[in-house]
């Protein structure tokens, strides 16, 4: 693995539909998360906040509540992801709502076309984020950042990679799942995304999951982590803006990263939705903290 990371912040909740994870990068940071990626031995560099527009908190347009600034802060974001991974980097995006995922894996997937790597996006969620304006019941386009990298959505946002879709639906698997508005669940079915959702863990497994999740990386495979933190059991991670009952345990949650740690291939992540202003006391941020470690190689023993 990568051992020189980057932390971008991207403060904004422009795409949400509640105030607050505009302070998600401070409260990770508050969580200890610099001291501990560097008690691995890794070399951090904290690039600090972007710096983008205000959130307005208007109604929809078309749609779409504040295309406009969503666009600014995806492109921003793009910029600053592609940089990092340029120069050799793993860029982790502290966000920041998960509209923000449009310009952290469009960037990824660029960095794929021109290294000539394959992609796999593993989408860590308790929402498929498949909506489009049609679809929408919110025009929140913090539900709409998959459809949007593969395609589907306004120009200003589906162009931001340079290409058109961003990645191909068979790139991605979503893990989690537990909330699909009505019409969004027949769009995802015709894209067909692959989806474990949580009566699939419940039946299957987690360790089963993971493994299929997996499935054929190989060295010349790029891994991107899209962590919602909304992921997660509500019970344990309070601290986010659409809690949906029925997440992940704790020990799930730890062998899902600590089977992502072990394939070896982890080369980019976000961390999303995590909203300070609904949390207690950082707990949540302290256990995506706890979380990303794992990610990193933190295990109760050493293995081979």
């Amino acid at each position: 693995m990568n051992k020189h990371i980057s932390l971008i912040g991207a403060p904004t909740d422009i795409g949400a539909g509640a105030r607050g994870a505009s302070m998600g990068p401070e409260a990770l940071r508050v969580a200890s998360i610099v001291p501990m990626l560097q008690s691995h031995g890794l070399e951090v560099l904290d690039r600090g906040n972007l710096s983008g527009p205000t959130n307005p908190w208007l109604p929809p347009v078309d749609g779409y509540r504040h295309l406009p600034q969503v666009v600014a802060w995806n492109q921003l974001v793009h910029e600053a992801v592609h940089a990092e991974l340029q120069q050799g980097r793993l860029p982790i995006l502290l966000g920041g709502d998960h509209c923000l995922g449009v310009g952290s894996i469009s960037a990824v997937a660029r960095h794929c076309r021109e290294t000539g790597k394959k992609l796999r996006v593993l989408w860590l969620d308790a929402h498929a984020d498949f909506n489009t304006s049609v679809l929408t019941p919110s025009g929140n386009v913090h539900g709409m950042p998959v459809a949007c990298l593969c395609g589907h959505g306004p120009k200003e946002l589906v162009e931001i990679g340079g290409q058109v879709p961003a990645i191909s639906p068979k790139w991605v698997r979503q893990i989690g799942i537990r909330s699909v508005d009505p019409g969004e669940k027949r769009f995802v079915h015709e894209a067909g995304l692959e989806v474990f959702d949580m009566r699939y863990i419940d039946e299957m497994g987690m360790r089963h999951t993971m493994e299929l999740a997996l499935a054929t990386l190989d060295a010349n495979t790029h891994l991107h982590v899209s962590f919602d933190v909304d992921f997660l059991d509500p019970d344990i991670a309070p601290g986010v803006g659409t809690t949906v009952p029925g997440g992940p345990t704790y020990r799930e949650a730890q062998l899902c990263m600590e089977m992502i740690a072990d394939s070896g291939r982890l080369a980019s992540l976000d961390v999303m939705e995590l909203n300070p202003a609904l949390d207690v006391r950082n707990k949540t941020a302290v256990l995506a903290v706890d979380l990303i470690e794992s990610l990193f190689g933190k295990s109760t023993l050493m293995r081979q």
